[in-house]
């Protein structure tokens, strides 16, 4: 075990946990089981605002991996969102936003490989200066049904890959099936992003970044590979490139 690649992981919150019914972590156990079957060791960090804290986790650890849950805050992405559309933005936790988002500032700043997924790949385009659509339905007309949550381990939908990029070399598809579970999504994409999968009614489903180097690994996916990893290959190969990428290099510390 002296060489597994130690994988930070965030956690849901919960107001009312099931030990004392106070404030809890909450994560489903699919994610560290798809990076534990990759070859990698979870480590599922608790919530902290405490910047050296979350720099001293990053450089512990090997790679880092953003996970689904709850709306991120409109005020970090759009101050001027209109109130009825304000309203469709549920379950915000700003402790889990602000901690996501300093994380994934210390991923970069410390060139360590990073995955994001759901949640995760839109914290990831809000970190970067993009922006999200608050509510699919809302301000897509026409927009697919991305909130399939009977459907959360099957292939609802297909994405269209882009040849060349990250996500086509991992998965070898140029269309990929996938799952969908949200309401949200990226909008304007983060200026050192960019854009390699999207679903056919234009909603971005995979992105990565503009420029070589910018990242040893870095891929944000908006569906659950982690729930479809046991039976597609192509989403299982997404956790094992992204554990490879991760293993300690000589001269870590």
């Amino acid at each position: 075990m002296k060489n597994t690649p130690l994988i930070l992981i965030t956690p849901s919150t919960q107001q009312r946990g099931v030990e004392f019914s106070d404030a809890s972590l909450s994560l489903s156990n699919r994610y560290a089981r798809a990076i534990t079957t990759a070859g990698g060791l979870p480590w599922v960090l608790p919530v902290t605002e405490i910047a050296p804290l979350v720099a001293e986790a990053v450089r512990r650890s090997d790679g880092v991996m953003l996970t689904g849950g709850d709306d991120v805050e409109p005020d970090l992405y759009d101050k001027a969102m209109p109130a009825s559309l304000r309203k469709k933005v549920l379950g915000i936790d700003r402790h889990r936003d602000f901690f996501e988002l300093m994380l994934v500032n210390e991923a970069l700043r410390q060139h360590k490989p990073l995955l994001a997924i759901c949640r995760g790949h839109q914290v990831l385009n809000v970190a970067l200066g993009g922006t999200l659509i608050a509510d699919i339905p809302t301000q897509v007309p026409g927009a697919l049904d991305h909130r399939r949550s009977d459907a959360k381990d099957k292939l609802v939908h297909d994405v269209a890959v882009v040849p060349g990029s990250l996500l086509a070399l991992i998965t070898g598809k140029k269309r990929l099936g996938t799952n969908t579970s949200h309401h949200q999504a990226a909008g304007k994409v983060a200026p050192s992003l960019r854009i390699t999968a999207t679903s056919n009614d234009g909603i971005i489903e995979a992105l990565e970044p503009d420029e070589p180097g910018f990242s040893p690994f870095l891929l944000g996916v908006q569906f659950h590979p982690e729930r479809l990893c046991d039976k597609h290959k192509e989403h299982e190969q997404i956790f094992r490139s992204f554990v490879t990428a991760s293993r300690p290099r000589h001269g870590k510390k």
